[in-house]
């Protein structure tokens, strides 16, 4: 078994949605970046390229290369996925949180898990995406951006 952990972060910026778990969320704010800027799935992927030794989402998917501009997510997820069978590795399970004051994502957290589950060719159960906020301290309390943790278990 491997174990991973990936962080990330984005600061809002114009815009009338984020993404986040490949689920587009009406917002009064978007968030600045170079793909899509969905901070879970970012997070996911740096998780999944740490637990394989297979560096980090920077490496695969520079915000130097036009090819990844504006790019959605979830064609970053699975594209990590494709690397992980390379190795003869398979996702055990995912645990997640998003950290964001705004906007409340509860509501959307059943979806995330589908399309997350659907990326990672693994059961919806096997998804755990958790949201909450910072009691208004911080970056993310402030409503300067969102920021995501995840924790995944690989079996080679």
């Amino acid at each position: 078994m491997r174990i991973g952990h990936g962080y990330d972060a984005h600061r809002f910026g114009h815009g009338d949605h984020v993404v986040l778990g490949g689920v587009r969320i009406a917002h009064d704010r978007g968030l600045i970046a170079h793909s899509d800027g969905d901070v879970l799935i970012h997070a996911l992927c740096d998780a999944l390229l740490g637990a394989a030794g297979l560096g980090d989402i920077g490496r695969h998917f520079p915000d130097t290369d036009a090819a990844w501009l504006d790019v959605d997510s979830r064609v970053l997820l699975r594209k990590v996925v494709d690397s992980l069978r390379e190795q003869g590795l398979r996702v055990g399970n995912v645990d997640a949180t998003v950290i964001a004051q705004q906007p409340r994502l509860g509501n959307h957290v059943p979806l995330m898990r589908e399309r997350l589950a659907q990326d990672l060719a693994v059961d919806v159960a096997r998804v755990n995406v958790k949201a909450t906020t910072t009691e208004k301290m911080g970056f993310t309390g402030r409503g300067e951006g969102i920021a995501a943790h995840a924790v995944v278990l690989l079996h080679e």
